[in-house]
């Protein structure tokens, strides 16, 4: 079938929404615009010399056929702090105000697969994200929401087979069938060695716990990503775009070879691989980021891990604004270039968006800044009209140039990455690590960004140029210390009334389960996790058969 004849079927098998695709002159817009002009459905239509459709390998121009003719972007905010009822407030104030997805961020000794009684925990419980011990904590931390209903996402790795055990069982004791989530966990333990550092384990057993996750939602949970690789960290870190997007495919390849390695066939598991990618400020580079990271992904699935279904080709990713683009300095403008980022993401062609609050880069957002944050990507979404043609920068001669450039220097590092695995991109991802490759990498990209601001070549508002005499006192959101105590109290409790034999013998399964490479560790998990069992002793038990990790020093 003809490129054009498969959009055509993808865009009349889907829905469309009830708004009027036209300008505010009264113009059409058709689904899709080519060199000569705009395309519709019609039979016996003439393409021209259009040459990709979106929703048809290699998805440069989309992922599906309608874009957000048929749906959205997903509106996904991050939130997270202090203990899971503070959290669970927040959810609710975000769900009310339109968002249709949730995001946990989670406190750093969660994070770092630490209990918040732990003492390498103290002073940071709840500080820059919700604090999540035990299935209780997970239980108020969902309290009242129909996860039935609404999409969730953890940003969580080295101890996210745990959280994930404990988020199955909570569910489970709610009446809802683990079969029947929707989400995404984060899980890409690659890019924390390679730049974010909240690592337990080393990198082999730990990319063994992601293949188990994986083979558990390819059998029982059919509408859950159990990873989402992600470049954003990678980006915050200080890479370039192109070795954002290169590092996250190659990492991206490295776990199809994992879960293969664990005897699972490509289809059956890459169609809920997801992705997650970084909205920098330079806007069309990050477009065309996007529209290369597509084409590589279906280029390299379907040629070097043969897969047959066009769904294991076709990328699908969120997107977050960047972070480490906002200043403490006039913060208000972060608001802008905010907008600016989320705005290139929405052209990109990205499932779902996350953007940052203007407050981010001084404390945890407040209620009024995140309101603001979810409420720009309203206005992108339904008050400008980018959203009523698929890829409407398809056929710009610059953007088109940046693609194909920015893909031919991935190419290059995939080729690098290769060679140091000798044919294996998973041990090439693996032995990059070991060898500080990608931590040489991004250092000297974050180091030379860094000293292109601070020369004054590159500008930014209110750092180097147009700098305020003084600035005005800016209001930030507070987590109240007492919090930490009264978590550190509950997970006394919580250990204090449970079975503690009980407890024991799930600890004992998880260190039998671990030694044994061929089993899956996530129904003792889920076991652990219905049997009171803490994050944190789980990791430890985990911790005597595989050890624990620490960075080589790398200069």
């Amino acid at each position: 079938m003809r490129g054009f004849d498969k959009w055509r079927q993808g865009l009349l098998d889907s829905p469309t929404r009830d708004v009027d695709f036209e300008t505010m002159s009264g113009v059409e817009l058709a689904p899709l615009y080519g060199p000569s002009g705009p395309l519709y459905p019609i039979e016996g239509s003439d393409p021209g010399t259009t040459t990709e459709f979106p929703g048809v390998a290699p998805f440069t121009r989309g992922p599906y056929a309608s874009m957000y003719r048929s749906k959205l972007f997903t509106m996904r905010m991050f939130a997270g702090f202090g203990r899971a009822e503070e959290t669970n407030e927040r959810f609710k104030e975000i769900l009310a105000s339109g968002g249709d997805g949730l995001s946990v961020a989670f406190d750093l000794p969660t994070l770092m697969g630490l209990d918040s009684d732990d003492v390498r925990s103290l002073g940071e419980v709840g500080k820059c994200g919700v604090a999540v011990d035990s299935i209780f904590d997970m239980e108020r931390l969902f309290s009242g929401i129909d996860l039935r209903r609404i999409s969730t996402s953890m940003t969580i790795n080295s101890p996210a087979a745990s959280i994930f055990a404990m988020f199955i069982a909570n569910a489970n004791h709610s009446g809802i069938p683990t079969s029947e989530l929707a989400g995404t966990l984060q899980n890409d333990i690659m890019k924390e060695y390679q730049a974010q550092k909240e690592y337990y384990f080393p990198p082999r057993p730990s990319v063994r716990l992601v293949a188990d996750s994986i083979s558990y939602c390819a059998a029982e949970m059919p509408k859950w990503h159990a990873v989402s690789v992600s470049g954003y960290h990678i980006r915050e870190a200080g890479s370039t775009a192109a070795q954002e997007m290169a590092y996250t495919l190659a990492n991206g390849f490295a776990y199809t070879e994992a879960a293969q390695r664990a005897g699972l066939e490509t289809d059956e598991f890459a169609p809920r691989l997801s992705f997650f990618f970084n909205a920098h400020i330079d806007f069309f580079e990050e477009i065309a980021k996007y529209r290369a990271a597509r084409r590589i992904w279906a280029r390299w699935m379907k040629e070097r891990y043969g897969a047959k279904s066009e769904e294991s080709a076709r990328l699908r990713f969120h997107t977050q604004t960047a972070g480490v683009s906002l200043t403490a300095q006039q913060p208000e403008v972060n608001i802008v270039r905010t907008a600016i980022e989320a705005l290139a993401g929405v052209l990109g062609g990205t499932q779902s968006l996350h953007t940052n609050s203007m407050d981010e880069v001084l404390a945890l957002p407040t209620e009024k800044s995140a309101r603001i944050a979810l409420r720009t990507q309203q206005v992108i979404a339904y008050e400008t009209g980018v959203t009523n043609v698929a890829d409407p920068l398809g056929g710009s001669y610059f953007v088109e140039s940046l693609t194909d450039q920015l893909e031919a220097m991935a190419e290059e590092i995939f080729r690098r990455i290769d060679e140091m695995g000798n044919g294996s991109m998973l041990e090439g991802v693996l032995e990059g690590i070991e060898n500080g490759y990608f931590v040489r990498e991004i250092a000297d990209s974050s180091f030379d960004f860094e000293k292109r601001i601070s020369s004054g070549r590159r500008v930014v508002v209110g750092v180097n140029q147009f700098v305020l005499d003084k600035e005005e006192p800016f209001d930030t959101l507070v987590i109240d210390p007492r919090s930490e105590r009264d978590q550190v109290e509950f997970l006394a409790s919580v250990k204090s009334q449970r079975n503690s034999a009980l407890a024991d013998v799930a600890l004992a399964a998880i260190k039998e389960v671990a030694a044994d490479p061929t089993r899956n560790l996530m129904p003792v998990l889920i076991d652990a996790a219905n049997a009171s069992v803490t994050v944190g002793e789980q990791m430890q038990a985990m911790a005597e058969v595989f050890g624990t990790y620490e960075e080589t020093p790398w200069v």
